[in-house]
């Protein structure tokens, strides 16, 4: 297996995988509509350019030429540089629990370590099985957060935090 960093060339590859993941990750936690509504807010041609341009990098995990799922992070901001957000980590749900996360999470952190990240956070839905998964990563609560997303929806999070 092998981490490719993506780029404009393969936002059709990283749709293509959330269309499939997000339906499975998310159906027992928030509504269709509000599947269907937060995919095109995310990962439509124009979300995914503009998150690309402003510096979220992209990786592919890939194994025999075939993307097995994907992660994104940025450095939080400016006045944060030593902070790695942990914008998306999603793998293919017929291959979860085989390692493919952890790949992804171990590429993120030595990206971010690299860079002189000394923490790296996520956002996590407070419902979402994955939160143990980060617990078991090393990953801790940090606070509470509930982000309007438009349209009468929000996300109603964890923010977590790891030290790298």
């Amino acid at each position: 297996m092998e981490i490719k960093k993506a780029t404009l060339k393969d936002i059709s590859t990283i749709q293509q995988l959330a269309q499939i993941i997000w339906p499975h990750a998310y159906y027992e936690i928030i509504s269709k509509e509000q599947i269907k509504y937060m995919l095109n807010l995310m990962y439509s041609n124009i979300s995914l350019t503009n998150q690309m341009q402003k510096g979220h990098q992209f990786v592919l995990a890939i194994d025999k030429n075939i993307a097995l799922g994907f992660a994104s992070y940025s450095v939080k901001n400016k006045e944060e540089p030593t902070t790695f957000l942990l914008h998306k980590i999603y793998v293919l749900p017929n291959i979860s629990k085989k390692g493919i996360g952890s790949f992804l999470l171990t590429h993120v952190c030595n990206a971010g370590i690299k860079s002189g990240a000394i923490i790296l956070e996520l956002n996590v839905n407070k419902y979402n099985s994955a939160k143990h998964f980060y617990e078991k990563k090393g990953f801790t609560i940090l606070k509470e957060e509930v982000i309007d997303i438009g349209n009468g929806y929000v996300m109603d999070d964890f923010v977590m935090r790891k030290i790298l």
